[in-house]
């Protein structure tokens, strides 16, 4: 299902041969610079991404899935609910029997994860401290396959692929509920920390270890 390397543009295959591993993605992606969506909201392709050189979340993990889709990896995704509606994609990759992520955002605790997990769950569970914010908290997730919308170009579409933004949104998220206690916690530290550095992404976590940045 996945198309020949012939299908992609000069610059996309170097790309592409030369980012070969799940880590190698990750710091593509990090080095990538965000997309802030200045001009309106998007949501693009993998060609539209490294064309105007840059990504969100979702821009991220669909730039993943193109790249490791040509390494034998199949393009998963997973959709992170948040309570204040402001939810987060990841790439979903396995090595051996664990799991782990790749992904793009904004805060460095939210990029991606060594193959350490044994469940998606566990995995999942690995960002909820590090989503804490003044609003946000996870409140469930759900994984899907890029596969599932067909023949609908999230690789190669000069035009928004809202379609894939549309199938997460969609799809049953399985419901996460943490302790009250804890999300007051991490709360409480993010205020701090942003009383002290207002521009800086909180890295202050103790499972920082599992981080792949």
């Amino acid at each position: 299902m996945a198309p020949p390397l012939s299908a992609y543009s000069r610059k996309e295959r170097q790309i592409i041969q030369k980012h070969r591993t799940p880590a190698q993605v990750q710091r593509f992606l990090s080095n990538l610079p965000y997309n802030r969506e200045v001009g309106g909201s998007t949501c693009l392709s993998f060609r539209s991404a490294i064309l105007y050189n840059r990504a969100h979340c979702l821009e991220g993990a669909i730039v993943a899935a193109a790249i490791l889709e040509q390494h034998g990896y199949p393009p998963l995704l997973i959709s992170i609910e948040s309570q204040d509606r402001l939810d987060h994609v990841l790439f979903l990759y396995k090595k051996g029997d664990r799991y782990g992520s790749v992904a793009r955002s904004r805060d460095i605790g939210l990029h991606g994860r060594k193959p350490v997990f044994r469940t998606v769950r566990d995995l999942v569970m690995s960002y909820y401290d590090p989503y804490i914010d003044r609003t946000g908290r996870i409140t469930g997730f759900a994984v899907a396959s890029l596969y599932d919308l067909g023949s609908y170009d999230w690789r190669f579409s000069r035009r928004n692929v809202w379609k894939v933004e549309r199938h997460l949104q969609e799809i049953t998220h399985k419901s996460i509920r943490g302790s009250d206690a804890r999300y007051e916690k991490w709360l409480g530290r993010y205020k701090e920390f942003k009383k002290r550095a207002p521009k800086g992404s909180p890295d202050y976590f103790p499972t920082r270890d599992l981080w792949m940045l």
